[in-house]
């Protein structure tokens, strides 16, 4: 509340329990995004009020989105994940998987999903140079994709890279959208 009050309107939140919990007890004007590894049996749970969700990593999951969203005739954003880091816990689409993807008209057959752009979280590591090619592999993607594929279409904006310990190097690599919650709220005690 203290963030609302400051002027935030903005929330993310990377857990669906918890974010459905928040968005019916804090004020309506909030514009939540789901930040977390989404599973396609709480789906349902988002679609009715969420303003985009970032980690959008298969194609499964763009279809239940598209079909949760059908039953209550909405639009949903969508951010597509890429799997830019050399951890294997992160999730996403390989860039060939994401160039397959809108190289097929599988996209065209979503129509209650709106892709908005890319996201992707780089290597958990001190070494700024790995996070920094990282970054550039998505923005390099992002700019395909742009001039390849979805020329015109002003939907097709964002690249949310970047969180509280890397967000000023994913800004410089062209980052339109940064995730910095543990800087703002501290270390989530789980």
């Amino acid at each position: 509340m203290e963030a609302y009050q400051s002027g935030e309107r903005i929330f993310g939140e990377s857990r669906v329990q918890e974010l459905t919990e928040k968005q019916e007890r804090l004020p309506k004007d909030i514009h939540w995004h789901f930040i977390g590894h989404l599973q396609t049996n709480k789906v349902k749970y988002l679609v009715p009020f969420v303003e985009l969700i970032h980690g959008v990593d298969s194609l499964k999951l763009l279809t239940e989105i598209n079909k949760q969203a059908e039953k209550i005739n909405q639009v949903v954003n969508c951010l597509l994940q890429v799997h830019i880091a050399t951890e294997e816990t992160k999730f996403g689409f390989s860039a060939e998987e994401l160039l397959g993807l809108y190289q097929s008209d599988k996209l065209s057959e979503l129509p209650f999903i709106r892709v908005c752009g890319l996201m992707g979280m780089a290597t958990f590591t001190e070494n700024h140079q790995q996070v920094r090619k990282e970054f550039q592999t998505l923005k390099s993607l992002y700019d395909t994709i742009k001039t390849d594929y979805v020329s015109g279409n002003d939907d097709f904006r964002e690249i949310s890279m970047g969180m509280s310990d890397d967000y000023q190097l994913a800004i410089e690599e062209g980052s339109t959208m940064i995730r910095i919650g543990s800087s703002i709220f501290g270390q989530r005690i789980y």
